[in-house]
Formats: C-alpha cells, structure tokens, sequence
C-alpha cells in the first residue's frame, strides 16, 4: 500500500525539479510526468521517488542535439 509520504505537493516538486509550479503543472495536465489526485481536495500529487527518473527523461538530448524542456 502506497503511503501519502512517499508522494509531494506541487510546489515541492517544483522545487525538486528545479521549474515553476506553472512547468510542473502543464507537464502533468500534458500526461508528461505521472501525476495523481488526492480524492479528498483534488490537489496534485507526484511521487517522490519518480521525479529524478522523470529528470533523467526530460534531461535526454532530442535528436536534434538540445535537451528536452517542454
């Protein structure tokens, strides 16, 4: 069973991830980084323990040589 500690609000993922709430947002409404909803007051949560794994993705140079940031 998965523990809420072992998931962080948006503002702290932002913090992780080193963007904007506004980032972390689009990315999550996008299906871009996996993202869950706390059924008691609808605010997102991101497993902690993904978002190094997502920065490793999003960190990979595109073919045409320039990381991904969108």
């Amino acid at each position: 069973m998965t523990k809420l500690n072992e998931y962080v609000k948006m503002a702290e993922a932002a913090e992780i991830l080193g963007v904007a709430q506004g980032t972390v947002r689009s990315w999550a409404e996008a299906g871009k980084i996996p993202m869950h909803k706390n059924p008691a007051n609808g605010s997102r949560l991101f497993r902690r323990k993904g978002l190094p794994d997502f920065l490793r993705v999003v960190g990979k140079p595109s073919r045409s040589g320039t990381t991904r940031e969108d």
